[in-house]
C-alpha cells in the first residue's frame, strides 16, 4: 500500500492518537505556496531564541498562525509557522538567514509559540546525534551496499553501534570505533559476550 502524506497524518492522528509537527519541504508545494503567501515573517514575531556558541550567534523567531488554515490541502493540521533563522558567525562577521515552515496538528493552546519552537529545534538534536554520525564516522553516503535489504540493514547495525556506544556513556563515537577496532573484545563486553 503506497504511503502518502495525507495517509501518514491520518495514520498518527486517527490510530496513533499522536500529534504531528513537521517541516514542510518543496515536495509539497501547494502547503509551502500557501503559508509562504502569507508572510508572517513580516509581521510582530510571536517568540524568539538567541543561542550564543560554538562561535556563533543563534536567533531563531517564529509566527504561528491559523489564518487560512483550511486551505492547507493536509488532514488534521491546526497550526502552520514560519520560522527565520538568522546566523551570525562571530570571527567573520558573515550572517546568514533560513526561512522555514512548518504545520502542525497541535492547537493554540498547546502549541504555544514558544512549544513549537523548542519542538522544531528538537529534531535537530537527532539529525546531529543519529544521522550525522552515520555519516561523518561511518561514511554512510559512499557505502556501495545499494541493492535488496542490504542498505536498511547496514544502517540497523550503524543504528545498534551507535546506540551501544551511547549507553556505554561514549561521547565520541568516531574515537569509541578507533578503540573498539584495536581492541575487539571490548566490543564483544558492550553486547554482554
Amino acid at each position: 500500500m503506497p504511503s502518502t502524506p495525507k495517509k501518514n497524518l491520518e495514520f498518527l492522528v486517527e490510530e496513533k492518537k499522536a500529534d504531528f509537527l513537521f517541516t514542510v519541504k518543496e515536495n509539497q508545494p501547494t502547503v509551502m505556496h500557501t503559508i509562504a503567501s502569507l508572510r508572517l515573517e513580516e509581521g510582530p514575531i510571536r517568540f524568539q531564541n538567541v543561542e550564543k556558541g560554538r562561535g556563533r550567534l543563534e536567533i531563531r523567531s517564529i509566527w504561528p498562525s491559523t489564518r487560512f488554515v483550511e486551505y492547507i490541502p493536509l488532514p488534521h493540521v491546526k497550526l502552520f509557522f514560519t520560522i527565520k533563522r538568522e546566523v551570525q558567525h562571530l570571527k567573520t562577521g558573515k550572517t546568514t538567514t533560513e526561512i522555514a515552515y512548518g504545520i502542525t496538528s497541535l492547537d493554540q493552546e498547546r502549541g504555544t509559540p514558544e512549544h513549537l519552537l523548542t519542538c522544531n529545534r528538537g529534531h535537530w538534536s537527532i539529525e546531529n546525534k543519529l544521522y550525522d554520525v552515520r555519516d561523518v564516522t561511518f561514511d554512510e553516503d559512499r557505502s556501495q551496499i545499494r541493492t535488496g535489504h542490504g542498505p536498511q540493514m547496514m544502517a540497523c547495525l550503524r543504528n545498534l553501534a551507535i546506540s551501544l556506544l551511547r549507553l556505554a556513556g561514549c561521547q565520541d563515537i568516531a574515537s569509541a570505533n578507533r578503540e573498539l577496532a584495536a581492541k575487539p573484545w571490548q566490543a564483544l563486553r558492550l553486547l554482554g559476550v
